[in-house]
């Protein structure tokens, strides 16, 4: 399916570049101390990297940049072209680092299960024993190009139990459970460096599908995990996912000195998220944005496609909660130029919102963080996830140096920025390439922050007009024992008052409901929560009774039977 451009209205509507009063213009440049602005958030710690993990001379070195993240219990593990860290962030005010392990071999995208740590490995530098001395042959048994797995149990001796080699190396990786396969976890590997030479790994074909059936082109790699004994872990399928594509349409970049690229196929993607509950992933490949069908694991299919010439590096993908709506971001430039300028295109770099209907993709809306930044600061849509409100769908997402933002787009048609946080440029005369926000993810009732030059940042989200302290409280109810970025799974609330307040204050704040209405519902809230047992139950089925006749026919009959259904569930509940 080719998409043709969406609204402008609506991108208009999205979009506020070249706004004088943003604080984030004009911030003073600064590795540890550029300028920072922030607005409805608030800054719990800012931590910098270890050492081994920086280069004082050269804050911008890709050989040591933060990457991605993941997440177990109260720990944070941080990727890094030169291996990983993990931080104890019980305290979020001060974050420990816990461990740091030496292991080169490119951005180390991570994924945490159990007692297992997984990190993907593309670079030729990259050696099968985690050694930096790096692979000087050409051809070289000893060097490592894939899926290393890690045993941490032992968490300050992480141990190295399996590393599975790919043709294509990894650039990411993906977790996916199959709920009929309880002893086994799948990794599906994204990678799409050059194929590997068949002397350094047997059965690697650079040819043409056609040419060669067992072409590493144009194909997924899927790894089966045994959980008893990972060190078993080896490929078992290889779906080609990207059978009868045509190239995509160009995206013609603005430089009239770069001269245009022929487009091809894409032969692999960049990312792909899987969400297992309703059977299906969003795969960010490179030209096009894919919704696969995953119900059977080892043999993934694709089911719908979207290409729109806006977009020049379908980078990764978020589902909303009830798997409605998939966001897919455009990392034009491969994350390392400028394209949050004032000249620069709205829609380009920016985030793409789709619906899912019938297991079809439609487009509705652009989404770019809306500050104008500096020819010195790398700027695209990169990581991000949900954050668990109720009601809403909201996302946290670094924007390298563009900082973060959060932005609702429960409106597909309609985003809107809700808070952010950014600061100045690394350097105030060049363009530092390496730098800004990774990554940033909530996690349980924080925002945890990759930041690629400086170190680890903790956030927390304050209140506003557009969020209240209720909707905060409710999201912080979801309490994930461990979190991949890539691995989406349903977000569920415990019978609560905050969960019910937070629905009272969405149909406020869409006038869904008169306002002596919202008065009464808030009056006899308050009063059932300060009775207990037969009372308070009681109290709350009267209420919900009451309420439920307000939904019929109105104008959010969805939200308000929302806000029933957890008035019902605190009443079972007390």
């Amino acid at each position: 399916m080719i998409l043709a451009a969406v609204s402008m209205l609506a991108l208009a509507q999205a979009m506020s570049a070249q706004i004088p009063s943003d604080p984030r213009v004009g911030l003073r440049a600064g590795w540890l101390d550029a300028g920072e602005a922030i607005h409805n958030m608030k800054v719990i710690s800012r931590t910098e990297r270890p050492e081994g993990f920086f280069d004082p001379k050269n804050p911008g070195s890709f050989r040591v940049m933060n990457s991605d993240l993941a997440f177990k219990g109260t720990l944070a593990f941080q990727g890094s072209f030169n291996g990983f860290m993990v931080w104890d962030i019980s305290n979020p005010a001060r974050p420990r680092l816990r461990t740091s392990f030496i292991c080169p071999g490119g951005q180390a995208d991570l994924s945490v299960y159990g007692n297992l740590l997984f990190m993907s490995v593309e670079e030729r530098r990259a050696r099968v024993d985690c050694g930096a001395q790096g692979v000087r042959d050409s051809i070289s048994a000893e060097r490592f190009e894939g899926v290393r797995i890690f045993d941490i149990t032992d968490l300050d001796h992480p141990k190295q139990v399996a590393a599975v080699q790919t043709c294509r190396a990894s650039h990411t990786h993906t977790l996916i459970t199959d709920p009929k396969d309880k002893g086994n976890l799948y990794v599906y590997v994204s990678g799409y460096q050059p194929v590997r030479p068949s002397d350094e790994l047997a059965g690697c074909s650079p040819e043409a599908p056609a040419t060669d059936p067992n072409s590493a082109l144009f194909r997924l790699e899927v790894i089966r995990v045994p959980l008893a004994h990972p060190e078993q872990a080896r490929i078992v399928s290889s779906p080609r996912v990207f059978n009868d594509l045509v190239p995509p349409s160009p995206h013609s970049e603005p430089e009239a000195t770069k001269p245009p690229e022929a487009p091809t196929a894409p032969s692999q993607c960049h990312d792909i998220t899987t969400y297992a509950a309703i059977g299906l992933a969003g795969g960010a490949c490179m030209g096009y944005g894919f919704l696969l069908d995953t119900r059977d694991v080892i043999n993934p299919k694709r089911v719908d496609v979207a290409a729109d010439s806006n977009f020049a590096f379908w980078h990764s993908a978020t589902f909303n909660n009830d798997g409605t709506k998939l966001v897919f971001t455009d990392e034009w430039g491969g994350g390392q130029g400028a394209r949050c300028r004032a000249t620069d295109k709205s829609e380009w770099g920016a985030d793409a919102i789709f619906t899912i209907t019938k297991r079809k993709l439609t487009q509705h809306a652009y989404y770019k963080m809306p500050a104008a930044q500096t020819p010195f600061e790398n700027c695209v849509a990169h990581n991000g996830s949900l954050i668990p409100v109720p009601g809403r769908d909201i996302l946290v997402q670094g924007w390298y140096q563009g900082g973060i933002s959060v932005v609702d787009f429960t409106d597909a048609a309609h985003p809107k920025e809700i808070a952010f946080f950014d600061r100045g440029p690394v350097d105030s005369t060049k363009l530092v390439s390496f730098a800004g926000v990774w990554s940033a993810y909530w996690y349980n009732g924080l925002i945890v922050s990759s930041e690629i030059s400086r170190g680890l940042d903790v956030l927390q989200l304050l209140p506003s007009d557009l969020l209240s302290q209720n909707e905060i409280d409710a999201a912080s109810l979801v309490h994930l024992d461990q979190f991949n970025a890539q691995v989406q799974e349903p977000f569920t609330w415990p019978a609560s008052f905050a969960v019910a307040r937070a629905y009272v204050d969405q149909l406020a704040r869409g006038s869904s409901l008169a306002t002596n209405e919202i008065a009464d519902v808030r009056r006899d809230l308050d009063a059932a929560e300060r009775v207990s047992g037969t009372p308070r139950r009681a109290a709350l089925t009267r209420l919900a009774t009451r309420v439920d006749g307000l939904s019929k026919g109105g104008p959010d009959e969805a939200r308000v039977r929302a806000l029933v259904a957890s008035i019902r569930k605190l009443a079972l509940s007390s």
